[in-house]
């Protein structure tokens, strides 16, 4: 691995998984979403990458994506860490934009569906 790659920490658990940057995931601020039964990781993992490039210039943002089992499908939470103080409302408000946004979500369902 590279000097410059980032290692990204994933536990899974009977309820899911959780893909962060840190050993401890931390939600200071977050978003959630409701997804049909897709492959959780590549969820996970798509998700994390648009999040981040929508809010790399907040300074010291973590990102975190949590993704739970449900009776529908899947629960997605997004968010992650902000050290410093950031308007965390407009960042959640970002997520929660992102989450909803109908192109992502088509991007996401193709790439995650189950085989």
């Amino acid at each position: 691995m590279s000097p410059r790659s980032p290692r990204w920490h994933i536990t899974r658990d009977a309820a899911g998984l959780t893909l962060s940057r840190h050993a401890t995931p931390r939600f200071d601020v977050a978003a959630e979403a409701g997804f049909p039964p897709l492959r959780m990781l590549p969820l996970a993992q798509m998700i994390r990458q648009d999040m981040w490039r929508a809010l790399q210039r907040l300074r010291g943002f973590a990102p975190v994506v949590q993704v739970s089992k449900t009776a529908q499908g899947l629960r997605v939470k997004a968010g992650g860490a902000i050290a410093g103080a950031v308007p965390r409302a407009h960042a959640e408000a970002q997520i929660r934009a992102l989450l909803d946004n109908e192109t992502h979500r088509a991007r996401w369902l193709r790439s995650a569906r189950l085989t």
